[in-house]
This record gives C-alpha cells, structure tokens and sequence, in this order.
C-alpha cells in the first residue's frame, strides 16, 4: 500500500503576503534597491503635489539652540541631530563659573563661541523670513526657492522657523541616526521627510537646490558644502547655483582656500563659486541677485514667470509692488 494512502490533510494555508507587503523582505538585502527607489520616488511624488518648483537649502550646526526671547543659558547638543544636551564639561560656562574659576579652557572657549552661535541661529532665522517673503512675490502657480533645511535642531530650525513665520512652505530633509533625533516644529508638516539612506538626502538637497546658505557648522556642514561646490566645479550640476557662506570671520578660520589655489589645487576661478556674507541683507541681496540673474530674468524673458507679459521699468508687477521693488534697483536697471 502507497505511504501516502490514509495520510492525514494538511492544514489550509494562510495567503502569502504580496511582496510590497512584506517587511521581511523589504528590510532585507534583497530589498535594498527597492528601498532606495522609494527615497526617490516617494519625495519626488510629493514635491510635486505640493507644487514645489525648487529650493534654496540652508546648512549649518545642528547643535546650538538659539537665545530664545526669555534669554535661556545657551547650551550645546551631544551630537549632530540630537535632543540630549552635551555632558556638563563639554557645554559652555556660565558666568558665575568664569568668575570663580572653575571653568575649564573648553567651557570658557565655548561660552565665547555660544554667543557668536545664538547671533548665527536668530540671522538664519531672518534670512529665511526675508527670502521667502520675496519668494512669495513671485508670480507663479508653483512654490519659487522654499527654504530647506535637514530638518532637525540648531541652524537647520532657525532656517525652517523664519521660512514658517513668513507664511511660507518649508521643508525638513531628516535622516535617521542611530540616537534620538526628531523633526523640528516649523517644517511644513507635508514635506517633512525622513531618510534612511545619506546618498538619496544629498540628492534631495541637490536636486532643487538653487542655491545653498551655508551657515556655521561641523563635519555635516563642511560635507555637503564641498560637496555641492564639487559638482559646481566639474560642471556636474545641470543648471546654475548661487552658493552663500555666512559668517567669513568662523569660516576663514576653518579652512584657507587660498593655499589650494596657491599649491595649484583649485583654479583661481573656483573661488568664484561662492561669495562670502555677515549679514542676513547682504546674504539676501547675494541670493536675490544669483536668483534673478540665473533664472527669473530669462524666465520672464520667455513668458514662463507669469502668463502676462514681462512689465516695463517702473511699472507694477503685481498690486502695489514695481520691478525695482521686486528684484531691487540695481537688477532693474538691468532687466530691460
């Protein structure tokens, strides 16, 4: 007799998940590539329902909080993205400590440089308030230059904050630590994003970008701006970028270009690819000007910035606003 004769049923089996249903899966190695198709397409799909044409990004410290209007003790993060304050001897001495000498050379060090930090986080804040409200002016069906920024505390806030404050769309670019790190409050709750993959974020910060501020910061700060003039540089970009390095005084301390063009490294006209501001206006008057210059002139040349035809010198843009108004006297003499 057969072995099989008289052999009891097997249970009936549960339907097998779909393969985009299944977390085993996803997570896996086998998944990976799916998983980073997502970080493109899930981004581009809302960008585009959002209606958002391109960005300027903002980068700097994540790790300084601003001087809040109740005047806070400023005070230093334990690291890129987190919520948790530095250990004690890391964070800047208060006064009292100073002046009975139980600071350390490092606290004193950064209780000096707390301050310049608090000034850096309340100018990005102006300068993203400034940028969007002209931004806004802009007539257009979709989102012109929204502010971006990683997403999390410190400079990238302050950026996000001043956009928020203005009436402003803003956008968070987060990327999951191993520690804990959340989105700041003032993104746009509709664009703030979280990535698993550093590369997919850089695309992101890439993509729209037309133009970069670069405010005081570490290694994450230094990465993506060098990275961005890299691509600038090599041609890599498919369009042009205006790129803003705040705060001369912190950065030339950090980093003397001019060696590399000494030693033959860089060319002399790769400095040419970014300017240097100390100030949110003199920082807005850069972007506005690289802004118009490199797209809003020959849009509006083209018919492409509004449907009406571009207005002649001194003639209203929109109700109450002239071309001076609106790109400034210097780049209206030149709009013509």
């Amino acid at each position: 007799m057969p072995e099989h004769v008289g052999s009891p049923t097997p249970a009936a089996l549960e339907r097998a998940p779909l393969a985009y249903e299944n977390p085993g899966f996803l997570n896996s190695a086998d998944g990976r590539l799916i998983r980073i198709v997502s970080e493109y397409m899930e981004p581009l799909a809302r960008f585009r329902r959002e209606q958002i044409q391109d960005t300027v990004v903002f980068f700097g410290s994540a790790r300084f909080r601003g001087r809040e209007e109740a005047d806070h003790d400023l005070e230093l993060l334990d690291n890129t993205g987190s919520t948790q304050a530095a250990p004690s001897e890391e964070q800047p001495a208060k006064a009292p400590a100073i002046a009975a000498g139980l600071a350390s050379d490092l606290q004193r060090k950064r209780a000096v440089a707390a301050v310049e930090m608090a000034r850096y986080f309340e100018d990005a804040r102006r300068l993203a308030g400034m940028l969007t409200r002209w931004a806004q002016r802009i007539p257009s069906r979709r989102h012109r230059f929204v502010v971006t920024s990683g997403g999390g505390p410190g400079i990238m806030e302050a950026a996000n904050r001043g956009a928020h404050e203005a009436g402003g769309k803003t956008i968070g670019l987060n990327i999951r630590l191993p520690f804990e790190q959340s989105p700041n409050p003032y993104i746009t709750p509709s664009l703030n994003f979280e990535f698993h993959y550093f590369f997919m974020r850089k695309l992101w910060f890439a993509y729209l970008a037309k133009a970069l501020v670069v405010f005081p910061g570490g290694f994450g700060t230094l990465d993506e701006m060098f990275e961005i003039l890299t691509l600038a540089q090599t041609h890599k970009l498919a369009k042009k970028i205006t790129v803003v390095i705040y705060g001369s005084e912190y950065w030339k301390k950090v980093f003397n270009l001019d060696v590399l063009v000494d030693t033959g490294a860089i060319s002399p006209k790769d400095i040419e690819l970014f300017q240097f501001a100390d100030t949110p206006e003199q920082a807005f008057d850069m972007l506005r000007k690289g802004l118009t210059e490199n797209y809003l002139a020959a849009e509006a040349a083209s018919g492409k910035l509004s449907e009406s035809q571009e207005m002649p010198q001194g003639q209203e843009l929109m109700a109450g606003w002239t071309v001076e108004d609106f790109l400034g006297p210097e780049l209206a003499k030149t709009s013509k």
